[in-house]
């Protein structure tokens, strides 16, 4: 390793802590997945030493419900975020955008009153043009002080949103991932140092590099950090803990399934069974394979029938999600490393206890 590698890695690093001074070392954040990543899950991951993403998603119409929620719960929690939050005014939770459909107007005006300690921005129509008023105008109504996390999928959009936008982090995410992501990218194993490199050579301005995909315990963190991430984010791992508001139907069959390079599958059929339309054309999203899909891709159903059956299942509740069943299960290829339901402290405590001790082994 280069001593600017070096450097870089200590500068990016310092940065993260100062930013986000409660968490552990190293960096672990849970992902603001749509509908299921709430105040509750979002600040007990902070809380614990991690930090937290409530999901802003396409439809912000309740993120400031849910940021008003968050605010209650860190005031009433014994962990060190409450001080934080008192002395600084800056709420040690992100909250994500997907920006494809997401009302700009209406998110900075919940960002200015409430800021949030950092913004993940995603899925944007045009990279970087559609990116580029978000990141002026968050850094405009907060002086800097929200954070700018740009999640991408390749060294080109790595590089084009490095020297257009100067994020504060980008989240790299591979293929392994659960929920949405490029139909075409690489895993983090390549993904990671091939970023790396590419913003090393262009000399740009040290920017944390964080982790997504496929990552569900310590070995993953561990493993990331190995590569030239600053830190990981878990989506996953966090649909089975006891904060995640997700049916238990689905949280079942997060915990059935098992090898998940075969379990799961990328496709727009998850989306186009519940008339979700507006993603730009270069994301799928990755879920267990059930009978949607298989109907969907196997069987040459067409999409106005399969969506009939899906409303139809929708009404059979837990039931409805399975193997068997229709409704769509988000996970990412390692859902087999998922095999119980906890509290979200206790993952964070777990995953960074881990992976440190993978550290101390390899040493």
């Amino acid at each position: 390793m280069s001593i600017q590698k070096k450097q870089n890695d200590m500068s990016t690093n310092s940065a993260l802590q100062a930013a986000y001074p409660w968490t552990k070392a190293p960096l672990l954040a849970s992902a603001p997945m749509l509908n299921i990543a709430t105040a509750p899950l979002a600040v007990a991951v902070s809380a614990a030493g991690g930090l937290g993403f409530l999901a802003g998603g396409f439809d912000i119409s309740s993120m400031e419900g849910n940021l008003e929620e968050a605010v209650q719960l860190i005031k009433g929690s014994n962990s060190t975020i409450r001080e934080v939050y008192a002395t600084s005014n800056i709420l040690p939770i992100g909250v994500g955008f997907l920006n494809w459909g997401a009302d700009l107007l209406k998110a900075i005006a919940a960002i200015e009153k409430y800021r949030p300690c950092a913004a993940w921005l995603f899925g944007p129509k045009k990279l970087p043009d559609d990116l580029r008023p978000w990141v002026e105008q968050i850094r405009a109504v907060t002086g800097g002080e929200t954070k700018i996390w740009i999640q991408v999928g390749t060294v080109a959009e790595a590089v084009v949103v490095a020297e257009s936008l100067d994020p504060d982090v980008l989240v790299l995410q591979g293929s392994d991932a659960g929920g949405h992501g490029l139909a075409q990218s690489a895993s983090i194993i390549t993904l990671v140092p091939e970023v790396n490199d590419a913003l090393g050579a262009r000399q740009l301005n040290p920017i944390s590099l964080i982790a997504a995909g496929g990552i569900v315990d310590g070995r993953g963190l561990a493993a990331s950090l190995a590569l030239g991430a600053s830190g990981a984010v878990m989506g996953t791992r966090f649909l089975a803990s006891s904060e995640a508001k997700v049916a238990r139907g689905y949280q079942e069959e997060v915990l059935r399934a098992s090898d998940g390079g075969v379990s799961t599958a990328r496709s727009t059929v998850y989306d186009r069974v519940r008339g979700i339309l507006s993603w730009p054309s270069r994301y799928d999203g990755r879920g267990v394979v059930n009978q949607s899909y298989v109907d969907a891709v196997e069987r040459g159903m067409g999409d106005e029938e399969n969506r009939a059956l899906y409303a139809e299942e929708l009404k059979k509740g837990d039931a409805g999600w399975g193997p068997n069943a229709r409704l769509t299960t988000y996970a990412g290829t390692g859902v087999g490393l998922v095999t119980e339901v906890i509290p979200a402290a206790e993952i964070v405590a777990n995953v960074i206890e881990e992976a440190k001790n993978a550290f101390a082994w390899s040493c």
